[in-house]
């Protein structure tokens, strides 16, 4: 990253930032492995619940246990909020860069503590609480890992091609995904069925901590955002001016009753996006391979190749939206997933239904373009949505109150078919968050090629720098011609009534 102050006789062009494209990659790929981490331990949980019901809570009946499992899958998501309200405080005191190599610590070691934990049988009750602790901390760290690896792309990235740089983090939540179901089936043919069940599963977890280590080494090498910097700098001379003149200094701290009152309308978008977004990403990717299996009776690694398909066609579309949304914007993209995600929900299951393989693949398919259409604009909306000096703090509240909701998701949706004996129930949940995602999409602002909110134009170099602040000068003058017309036209309403 490097900030370019070119000529000053060129008004408006100095206060553009230009990003270095080797420095922005970097903060991609940094920011994008903690991520692969988060999803690839949600991957194998979903994938090998079968196999940790019976070593944490061996005990229940097959339908109790894989609820137990799925419930202690949601656990984490309680404290994911006071994991967000922690971490997001002090992200934006302290920036960016020094939370997201804290996180990735903590978030790979407690994955990693997983694999230790002695079963059911050789320590009883404290087998299952030793789990549930070890998903707390886990989920106590991914509160401000993700909006914070959001935020570290944001605001490296070049105002027109945010949405196709913010899509690969997404990426690589899918990556991650795809990592575990492919080392799920892997480990499980290289152990065999039995073995895979009594000790193989603990080798996909001790994974997280190579994987961790190699995001920390990334993270540690690459610099502080350039919107950050540029806000610390700021907020240090207008410090420094307040002091001298007897007024107190600039508050770096940000409360929480400022982000829920003065900032409500942003954080209904961001609930709505969230939400939408989630509710279809755990239905389709953790929930779905437990429905094919359990409900469906296919075998589990029938169900899982069947998702590494899935996840191989969703990874091919991830950028594309992303290029999309810089294209076309990202409402559009938000409108037609949930209109999609209302109307085809139920055709869509229809077909899971079918017993026909082809059928299943289709009906899965059509939920993966809906998911990436959310995906693919999920990243670049929410930083745009609060100004920098709260923009981690706010998102991480009310982002992790909306993952929260969202979580439930598998256990409400196996709860709900286990005791109503409908299959259909999951597109019932899907067509009511469609409707929520419309409703989200038609009243959010657009945002495609607009700067952060409060923040200078980012650019990725001097000619298209140039174009941001022509077409600056060309939307000022078109708002300056607009409030002369309005004022013209009270004038000539004014006139009448005086005369």
């Amino acid at each position: 990253m490097t900030f370019k102050k070119q000529h000053d006789n060129i008004i408006g062009l100095t206060d553009v930032m230009i990003i270095d494209n080797g420095r922005l990659y970097q903060a991609i790929k940094a920011a994008a492995l903690g991520n692969t981490i988060e999803w690839f331990d949600v991957s194998i949980y979903g994938f090998i619940a079968y196999a940790l019901g019976e070593v944490f809570f061996p005990s229940s009946e097959l339908g109790i246990q894989r609820m137990a499992v799925l419930a202690t899958f949601s656990v984490p998501f309680l404290v994911r909020p006071l994991g967000g309200l922690f971490f997001g405080a002090l992200g934006d005191k302290y920036g960016r860069q020094k939370i997201l190599s804290l996180t990735i610590i903590i978030m790979s070691l407690s994955t990693a503590c997983i694999s230790i934990i002695p079963s059911y049988h050789s320590i009883g009750i404290w087998s299952p609480i030793c789990l549930i602790l070890c998903k707390i901390v886990q989920g106590f760290a991914v509160g401000g890992e993700y909006i914070g690896a959001a935020i570290f792309v944001a605001e490296y990235s070049p105002d027109r091609k945010r949405g196709f740089m913010s899509s690969w983090l997404d990426f690589s939540s899918i990556a991650g995904f795809l990592l575990g179901a492919g080392l799920v089936v892997l480990i499980s043919f290289m152990t065999g069925p039995d073995h895979f069940r009594q000790w193989g599963w603990r080798i996909l977890f001790l994974m997280a901590l190579p994987l961790g280590l190699m995001g920390l080494h990334l993270r540690r090498k690459i610099e502080e955002t350039p919107v950050f910097q540029k806000h610390v700098t700021h907020s240090k001379k207008k410090g420094s001016c307040e002091l001298s003149t007897g007024i107190r200094a600039t508050r770096w701290q940000v409360s929480l009753r400022e982000i829920l009152a003065s900032y409500w309308r942003s954080g209904l978008t961001c609930i709505g996006l969230v939400i939408t977004t989630n509710v279809t990403y755990y239905m389709l990717l953790t929930y779905l391979p437990s429905y094919l299996s359990h409900n469906l009776h296919y075998s589990e690694e029938q169900g899982i190749r069947i998702m590494i398909t899935i996840m191989l066609g969703m990874l091919l579309l991830q950028p594309i939206m992303g290029l999309m949304s810089d294209k076309f914007g990202r409402r559009p993209l938000f409108i037609i997933g949930s209109s999609m995600l209302l109307c085809c929900a139920m055709p869509c299951f229809m077909l899971i239904n079918s017993g026909m393989i082809e059928l299943i693949y289709c009906g899965l398919l059509i939920l993966s373009f809906i998911l990436n259409s959310f995906t693919g604009v999920m990243a670049s909306v929410l930083p745009v949505l609060f100004p920098t000096r709260m923009r981690y703090s706010a998102l991480a509240v009310w982002f992790n109150i909306s993952v929260l909701i969202a979580s439930f998701t598998p256990t409400i949706s196996a709860w709900l078919v286990e005791i109503t004996h409908n299959l259909y129930v999951p597109a019932y949940y899907l067509m009511i968050v469609g409707g929520v995602g419309l409703l989200t999409g038609i009243m959010m602002r657009e945002t495609a090629n607009l700067p952060l909110r409060g923040t200078d134009p980012i650019a990725s170099n001097l000619e298209e720098a140039q174009e941001l602040v022509k077409t600056h000068h060309i939307n000022t003058e078109k708002k300056i011609t607009k409030v002369k017309q309005q004022l013209t036209a009270l004038e000539e309403k004014r006139s009448p009534v005086i005369h």
